[in-house]
């Protein structure tokens, strides 16, 4: 699968799992920031740096997602060995 793909079914899990992907300019803030998961307002928030590469953004979006249940969730099979990777 090409990593542009593979975001977007990590995207769309993330929908099903009730995970909002927020991508923004970190780099704005003036100060250190990363990606990464977050609660805000009671809702599961990824909060993603826009200017990452689809393979960075992949990783981020696989290690959040690996560890919430999924087992229920159809995936093809090649993104649930994509995000067995990152259990």
């Amino acid at each position: 699968m090409k990593p542009d793909q593979i975001y977007q079914d990590l995207k769309e899990l993330a929908e099903k799992l009730d995970v909002t992907v927020s991508e923004q300019n970190l780099r704005s803030t003036g100060i250190k920031v990363k990606s990464g998961i977050c609660k805000v307002k009671g809702k599961t928030t990824l909060i993603m740096d826009n200017r990452l590469s689809f393979k960075d953004k992949n990783e981020i979006l696989a290690a959040c997602l690996s560890k919430m249940p999924h087992e229920n969730i159809f995936i093809i099979p090649a993104l649930r060995d994509f995000l067995n990777k990152y259990q």
